[in-house]
């Protein structure tokens, strides 16, 4: 098979076949359950098929020429490859917990449909080599999230999901701007003709605030732990590996693939992502709420991200990429455990829990586990990253920057700590919920099982990091 079609499959397989799953839930729940799996299990397939030439630093291709500039552009180089293979596995592993997560409500048809969408859109963008599709593919992801939060539809819920549809689409607009204003500077959507070139400043802040908006970082960060409303594989799709990461993988793809960013917008990045990171970290300190711990951890842990982006040094980027995989499926793990815990315990209110590692042991393992590589803790897989972020900016120069995110590092295991200790330690309080089902427990084991042995065998995902850096004209060699 030509590589390229690959790609094809990667995005269109199930962008296309989200559309079909309400026709099969007609007639059978489980068929277009195992439909909505088996989609993005061909995602994930086509993505690792894309891995051998990626490693050998070769770009596979698809290209159909159109009106305007406006040509369907997919490429699979180091980097696609790298985030598509991480938001297709977390992302199959998330269906295969809504089998009986959702199994109960009456609108699963919509669910299936708009959460395989939005894997399918992501891929898209991932792979996405025109701006204007990059843009399109940026926006089905927020129409899906914003069905997705809303799952239960009651007024607070609604209200909650709007608020996430608009900051994000305000910032889609600002970036739109800046993608015509490319457009009429530099005469074309296509990231190849742009690589290498110099963005003016004033362009590539209005790229930066759609940016900063989808990854819910600061100021835009208020609507990502308020999307907790909606169940936990949603939570999960948004904060793992999709929604929150499409703004770093697009601050990499246009800011160190392609253009070449000027040093002042690199310290500016490098200043939002600490003080993004060491907020969300004092608010999830003082929270009580389980999903929206877990949710300001994650506006905290995208900060550590960026500024390895930022930092310009080969360094800082492989860690930041080695940082979306680590994080990807500790943080998918602490959502499904956090799923467990609010359906048999009936609460995500942490001072109405504890003592809960008696009758839910194994949910209580997994949960620390995924948890310990989030606070970076060896030899699970999370300390690497955040090792190799911190250390990039104290060698680079930006000591304050670094300290601010060694800071920010103590305060995860603060407040992650505490979670677990109000969580699953101390007197029993409330309903002791027992384990959930077999299949539930299965997808948090295996998160908690990838999260550790990404540790051990770093060196692989490494090496796809490595590769994707190679290629991009905005890290010094």
């Amino acid at each position: 098979m030509e590589s390229g079609l690959w790609a094809v499959i990667a995005v269109f397989v199930p962008l296309v076949g989200a559309f079909l799953l309400p026709l099969v839930g007609r007639a059978s729940a489980l068929a277009r359950n195992v439909c909505a799996l088996l989609l993005v299990l061909a995602s994930l397939v086509a993505s690792i098929a894309l891995v051998p030439k990626a490693l050998a630093g070769e770009t596979s291709s698809f290209l159909i020429r159109g009106p305007l500039g406006l040509s369907l552009h997919l490429e699979a180089d180091a980097l696609a490859v790298f985030m598509a293979c991480v938001s297709s596995l977390v992302g199959a592993v998330i269906i295969l917990y809504s089998f009986d997560y959702i199994s109960h409500y009456s609108n699963q048809d919509e669910y299936y449909l708009m959460a395989v969408l939005f894997l399918g859109a992501m891929m898209g963008l991932v792979f996405s080599a025109n701006l204007i599709f990059l843009f399109v593919f940026w926006e089905i992801t927020g129409i899906a999230s914003w069905r997705l939060i809303g799952f239960y539809r009651g007024p607070t819920d609604v209200l909650r999901a709007d608020k996430a549809f608009l900051v994000t689409a305000f910032g889609a607009l600002v970036m739109l701007v800046g993608i015509v204003a490319i457009n009429g500077l530099m005469g074309s959507f296509d990231l190849d003709d742009m690589k290498g070139k110099v963005l003016p400043w004033g362009l590539a802040a209005l790229l930066l605030v759609g940016m900063l908006s989808k990854s819910a970082t600061l100021p835009f960060h208020t609507w990502l732990p308020d999307a907790g409303v909606a169940p936990s594989p949603v939570t999960a799709l948004l904060h793992a590996a999709v929604l929150v990461k499409i703004g770093v993988y697009v601050f990499a793809r246009l800011f160190l693939a392609t253009f070449a960013l000027e040093e002042t917008m690199k310290i500016v990045v490098a200043a939002i992502a600490a003080a993004s990171a060491l907020v969300s970290a004092g608010a999830a300190l003082v929270d009580t709420d389980i999903k929206r711990i877990v949710a300001y951890s994650t506006v905290s842990q995208i900060g550590f991200i960026f500024l390895g982006l930022a930092t310009g040094s080969a360094l800082g980027a492989a860690g930041a990429l080695l940082y979306i995989l680590m994080h990807g499926l500790a943080k998918a793990g602490l959502f499904l455990s956090a799923g467990i815990i609010e359906q048999n315990a009936g609460t995500k209110d942490i001072t109405r829990l504890g003592g809960l590692i008696r009758t839910m042991p194994v949910t209580a393992v997994a949960f620390l586990l995924c948890a310990f590589s989030v606070m970076g803790i060896p030899p699970l897989g999370g300390f690497f990253g955040k090792y190799m972020v911190v250390s990039s900016a104290i060698s680079g120069g930006q000591t304050i920057i670094g300290a601010v995110f060694m800071l920010g590092a103590v305060m995860t295991i603060l407040y992650l700590f505490r979670l677990f200790s109000r969580v699953f330690l101390g007197e029993a309080r409330g309903k002791q919920a027992a384990e959930g089902s077999s299949m539930m427990v299965a997808c948090v084991v295996a998160l908690a099982a990838l999260s550790l042995a990404a540790g051990f065998l770093a060196g692989w995902p490494a090496e796809l990091a490595k590769t994707a850096i190679s290629q991009m004209p905005g890290v010094p060699r």
